[in-house]
């Protein structure tokens, strides 16, 4: 399994990337989000959002769970980080499925629902606003989309 790693310093620069990624994807792709509180996830998904051609406000949907956005596709915004010890079915394979592109923040967290597919994406802090950024493709559309951004 590849994977792709780089450093951003800034926000902005977290925004960016996600904001090139969001061009190359489209519906029933999937994202996962991990990294501490605070790591940049919902930064990251602004991003992404924004790529998408999104203009609504894009926040973290912790006590909602689920938030829907429209765009050119549409964008879900997954934060399963309160489903830790639940079996509740809120119909994830529907969005994953779907004609949008579904990104979960704490995906660890509902392992066993997620598609075998995925991009994978990992924020770790490296100081007040440097942020280390892992992307591991699981799928061979996910490979070839790597390859793609990671060679521009």
């Amino acid at each position: 399994m590849d994977k792709f790693e780089f450093v951003t310093n800034t926000p902005d620069e977290t925004g960016s990337f996600s904001y090139r990624l969001a061009e190359k994807l489209g519906p029933g792709d999937v994202l996962t989000l991990e990294g501490d509180l605070g790591a940049g996830k919902t930064t990251f998904t602004k991003g992404l959002a924004k790529g998408l051609g999104v203009t609504r406000t894009v926040n973290s949907p912790t006590f909602t769970i689920i938030k829907e956005y429209q765009g050119r596709i549409p964008l879900y915004h997954m934060d399963v980080y309160r489903l830790e010890h639940s079996d509740e079915d809120l119909g994830f394979d529907e969005y994953f499925d779907g004609d949008g592109v579904t990104v979960v923040e704490w995906a660890h967290l509902i392992e066993d629902r997620l598609p075998k597919d995925r991009l994978t994406i990992k924020i770790e802090h490296q100081g007040d606003t440097k942020r280390k950024i892992t992307v591991i493709p699981l799928g061979e559309r996910y490979q070839h989309l790597c390859e793609e951004i990671f060679s521009e």
